[in-house]
């Protein structure tokens, strides 16, 4: 897994590449404490597979950011992703948007 982070319009952008599971949710979630950003957007569009330890540091992202009064948005979720999400019921608690643009103009 590899992870572009980097600032668009305001908004903190992690573009992740490759699966988020056990062995490399740890280095994603590096890569976020390096940045105290109110809006994050997590672009998960070159994504295959996240699991369990992966829905775990998102979630663990997801509070952090608003327990820092932010917000976090997830973008660009393959089919597969996006029916775990549906699965575990935590397409209700993220903001998910279909592209990154769309996730950096809309995120709150």
């Amino acid at each position: 897994m590899t992870v572009k982070s980097f600032e668009k319009d305001g908004v903190a952008v992690f573009q992740v590449n490759g699966e988020i599971n056990i062995s490399t949710s740890p280095d994603l979630k590096k890569h976020f404490e390096k940045l105290a950003a109110k809006k994050v957007v997590v672009d998960l569009t070159e994504v295959g597979y996240v699991d369990s330890s992966g829905l775990a540091t998102l979630v663990e992202m997801l509070k952090k950011t608003k327990s820092q009064g932010g917000s976090l948005g997830l973008a660009g979720m393959s089919e597969k992703v996006r029916s775990l999400f549906e699965i575990t019921k935590l397409d209700k608690l993220f903001p998910i948007f279909a592209s990154q643009e769309e996730a950096v103009t809309r995120v709150k």
